[in-house]
């Protein structure tokens, strides 16, 4: 049985802890037993009292003096620091205070106000450095790539969630996890639409069922099932059928509710609303809240072992995500076994981490586990690389689709627009096909515009590896000198929306700017400045399987409905989309929302999305 985190972690520190104090009594010694002096105890109480912070001062501020000499000797300054007290412990606590509040990346973009694009958040005397700059970014990610990971404290927060899995992990482990993947994210296998329309429909049939009950649904849910179901049948051919569990019913729903009158339409204390005891609804339970208790853990940063000092929160939800995996992997290595072992798969991990993996050509009907056992049989990596990938596929795509959603009810010009293009282009029945795609400008558009607002992973991080320069963005500015080992935060969602950057009108949620002359001003001249899927060698290898999967979705839903908007006797807070929050909102961001944003690995909307539509088929309009 392993400690519980606040202990493993204070048995970490204690060799720091106690070496100076121990280095004090032992000069006493040394000092009495041969230099024949003596020493009160009182001063030596003192001393070792004292000797702890004086030694960490001293590092501390040896640290800050080598990184300032280094960077003049590269004629280079450092970001400023913002001001902070006892190394930045006030920051801390007031980022763990206002974390489950605060709109995502508002605070970040408050402070590059006053400092600039590029500043030192200096938590817990460890410099953490934040960039906005695409310039930046696009070194970090790209032209120097090499230069950075995602870092042992990235690591060590998320290994619980992600254990070795290709998002958290660097080096040889990296590419072998990228060479063994690369291959099943072919532009073949995206276009697998039957699989889209299959599981398109029946999210659309879900929905009909539960508007006809006369009840609004929660978005947002919906496309989180729709996602993990078509993601895990894509990725290792199981599909868990959460579509089918059972949709949350609305908070305010009662016995009184349409429903109760009907048996195949339940109220919420029904065998239809979503129970603990269904595996599939409880998997993506436990995974929402596995997220939680790691991004938490991430802002409480280096401390976050004390904030569960005699308990694992990630443990249970963790236990029950695997109890959900073992079997998938199980079945999947049972049929390997069961055919002739190929000699790659033979080979350890360690050998493939060691030598190139050359692509091989998935075969038809192959799931992603079987294409990664002909590269390794360790079960924990298997896991940990589909865990990764399906999670990818269920958050960024139902991320997405709930923010289009959610800027559509809004927006009745652009939900008009749309749907028209989609009718004069598929028709009101039939399936898209890639052609269909190609011609559809405006739906694209429309994606991508949710992806720069709304931009799924709002903030990611690197840790450089070796000493590097940022240039200054100011004509005969000095570069920014980056020490080595040092955490480097970028804001994909906070450079989204620089109105330096997209325009006076980059808060404004607008399609067209991805068509008209904006995207020749703005976009052409800067590609860096729209990054919602990252760039560089790591860049995202689900990027078109997403547009894919959201395209064909967004076509069957306006198919089937028209005349979406948010129930308002659900939304959590006020309908208008001017409504003057009781909060500061310094940049404008807050009034623009009718719901509150929120966000763990990815963006979303606390309390969900629940909507009202018409269905077309009747023109019956469901409340």
């Amino acid at each position: 049985m392993s400690l519980p985190p606040g202990i493993r972690y204070l048995l970490k520190l204690l060799p720091t802890l106690l070496t100076p104090p121990f280095t004090v009594y032992f000069a006493k010694w040394f000092a009495e037993t041969y230099l024949n002096l003596q020493i009160s105890r009182g001063l030596v109480a003192s001393l070792c009292f004292f000797s702890l912070p004086i030694v960490f001062t001293a590092r501390v501020q040896y640290s800050l003096y080598k990184d300032r000499r280094a960077a003049a000797s590269h004629g280079a300054i450092l970001p400023p620091t913002i001001p902070a007290w006892w190394g930045g412990i006030d920051l801390l606590i007031a980022a763990v205070k206002t974390q489950a509040s605060q709109y995502p990346g508002e605070g970040l973009a408050i402070l590059a106000k006053s400092l600039g694009n590029i500043y030192n958040l200096r938590i817990l005397f460890k410099d953490m450095f934040f960039t906005f700059e695409p310039e930046h970014v696009k070194i970090i990610l790209a032209t120097e790539a090499n230069s950075f990971e995602k870092g042992e404290d990235l690591r060590v927060i998320f290994q619980p969630l992600l254990g070795s899995g290709i998002f958290s992990v660097d080096g040889d482990l990296w590419k072998f996890h990228r060479a063994m993947t690369r291959p099943f994210f072919t532009r073949e296998r995206f276009s697998d639409y039957e699989l889209f329309d299959r599981h398109s429909l029946e999210a659309i049939n879900v929905m009909k069922n539960r508007l006809r009950e006369g009840h609004p649904i929660d978005f947002q849910d919906l496309v989180a099932r729709f996602g993990l179901d078509s993601s895990s049948e894509f990725l290792f051919g199981k599909n868990p059928r959460t579509l089918t569990a059972g949709l949350p019913y609305p908070p305010n729903a009662s016995s009184s509710s349409p429903s109760s009158s009907s048996p195949s339409s339940s109220s919420p204390s029904t065998s239809n609303t979503p129970s603990s005891s269904d595996r599939s609804n409880t998997f993506g339970h436990a995974l929402d809240l596995a997220q939680h208790i790691s991004i938490e853990r991430g802002a409480a940063g280096a401390l976050w072992p004390l904030t569960e000092f005699w308990r694992d929160r990630i443990a249970e939800p963790m236990r029950v995500v695997h109890e959900f995996l073992d079997p998938i992997l199980s079945e999947a290595v049972s049929r390997r076994e069961g055919a002739a072992a190929d000699s790659d798969a033979e080979k350890s991990t360690d050998e493939h981490t060691k030598n190139e993996i050359k692509d091989r050509q998935v075969q038809e009907g192959e799931t992603l586990v079987d294409h990664l056992l002909h590269y390794t049989q360790d079960r924990t990596i298997l896991r940990d690389e589909i865990l990764n990938i399906s999670m990818a596929g269920r958050d960024t795509n139902a991320c997405l689709l709930t923010f289009l959603v959610y800027m559509l009810t809004s927006h009745s010009n652009v939900q008009t627009k749309l749907r028209e293009e989609i009718l004069n282009t598929v028709g009101a029945s039939r399936a898209p096909t890639p052609e269909d795609f190609r011609d559809m400008k405006y739906l694209r558009a429309v994606i991508n515009e949710t992806l720069r607002l709304y931009a799924p992973v709002a903030i990611n991080f690197r840790s450089s590896t070796k000493p590097v320069l940022l240039p200054s963005m100011t004509p005969g500015g000095k570069p920014y000198y980056v020490p080595a080992n040092t955490k480097v935060a970028y804001s994909v969602l906070v450079m989204h929306r620089r109105k330096d950057l997209w325009g006076p009108d980059a808060l404004e949620w607008d399609p067209d700017r991805f068509i008209d002359e904006r995207l020749h001003k703005y976009l052409t001249p800067n590609p860096f400045i729209f990054l919602p899927f990252n760039a560089g060698p790591r860049i995202c290898l689900g990027q078109q399987f997403a547009y894919h999967e959201a395209s064909f979705f967004l076509v069957r839903l306006l198919q089937s409905f028209s005349d979406i908007a948010l129930a308002q006797s659900v939304a959590p807070v006020s309908p208008s989309p001017r409504h003057p929050s009781a909060e500061p909102d310094p940049l404008g961001w807050k009034q623009r929302e009718r719901l509150p944003i929120r966000m763990h690995l990815t963006l979303y909307l606390k309390g969900g999305l629940w909507v009202k539509m018409t269905e077309t088929d009747d023109n019956t309009v469901v409340d």
